[in-house]
């Protein structure tokens, strides 16, 4: 959502109020997405009964000078008043306010994953009532799908981390007065899991692996033997390159286009060695390039086990 790192105004220059509400899956991530927006200095509400959603916003003409801050509004299936139509009658009445920037997001995610989710916690879902809880999830599902269907931010959570979630809704919602573009450059390691939140990924093993090398198996890409071990590989430079020059003729245009967020990642088998390498290298290219990105190494604290790597060395 590019509109919301962006500030809102009226045509006579006033401020707009922002109002973002967020609903979703029970076991979703919204009680996660609301803890984010208060880091980030939203007022948030939880479980805020949808029929005094008006009576809470102030009117207009009762407003001081002062400029108020984002406020963000939680609520889901065990909130009072949940009427799905009702709700959404509602915030169409306050979009059409003047005087207000009204956002909806819907935390979305995949039932087996919230079946995992219920289960490991022992929790009781809000709707099973006494019926199997994949009945109570598909039953709050279909409540809640015209929601879904109305929201203008969707943010499926079935692959996410909660870390991953904080750091999407950051990207999302952070707002940043110089109006620059946040690039990220990280690592990850394939046989951990694809980085479900990634614009640009690049894959690393091609290049010959050191983990297969006596002495470097136990470093990792920020050691400079490893590094020059991947440097070696006569693949290495001209891949580097090109995917340099790439990134250069990229990233202005995803400026160009409004793009907040850009996260560049680099992967390897076990995300240690030739994924790291790369980021770090990439990393201080875009750097004299002029850009100033976050780097970030997902599965450097992972051990590299024997059991990831044996049996892939064909090809990696």
């Amino acid at each position: 959502m590019e509109s919301s790192n962006s500030t809102d105004s009226r045509s006579d220059g006033a401020e707009l109020q922002r109002i973002l509400l967020v609903t979703g899956l029970s076991g979703a991530g919204k009680s996660t997405t609301l803890g984010v927006l208060e880091d980030l200095g939203w007022e948030t509400i939880d479980n805020f009964p949808v029929r005094l959603l008006e009576r809470l916003v102030t009117n207009p003409d009762q407003q001081s000078d002062t400029v108020r801050g984002p406020l963000a509004i939680g609520f889901d299936s065990r909130t009072r008043g949940f009427v799905p139509a009702d709700i959404i009658a509602q915030l169409k009445d306050l979009t059409g306010r003047d005087d207000l920037s009204v956002s909806f997001m819907f935390i979305d995610c995949a039932d087996a994953e919230l079946e995992r989710r219920y289960n490991e916690t022992r929790r009781r879902h809000p709707m099973t009532q006494g019926r199997p809880l994949l009945d109570g999830i598909g039953a709050e599902r279909e409540l809640l799908e015209p929601l879904r269907r109305w929201a203008d931010i969707v943010v499926d959570t079935s692959n996410l981390s909660a870390n991953d979630l904080q750091n999407h809704v950051r990207d999302l919602f952070e707002k940043r007065d110089d109006g620059a573009m946040t690039l990220t450059v990280s690592s990850f390691g394939f046989a951990r899991g694809m980085p479900p939140l990634a614009d640009l990924v690049f894959d690393m093993r091609f290049l010959d692996n050191p983990h297969w090398v006596e002495g470097l198996r136990e470093l990792t890409g920020q050691d400079a033997p490893v590094g020059e071990h991947v440097q070696k590989d006569p693949a290495f430079a001209a891949a580097f390159d090109q995917i340099h020059d790439l990134l250069l003729t990229l990233l202005p245009r995803y400026q160009a286009q409004g793009k907040s967020y850009v996260h560049v990642a680099f992967g390897c088998t076990g995300g240690r060695h030739r994924s790291v390498f790369t980021a770090e290298r990439m990393a201080q290219g875009l750097r004299d390039a002029g850009f100033s990105p976050t780097v970030r190494h997902r599965n450097l604290g992972s051990r590299a086990a024997d059991e990831i790597e044996r049996g892939k060395r064909q090809g990696n």
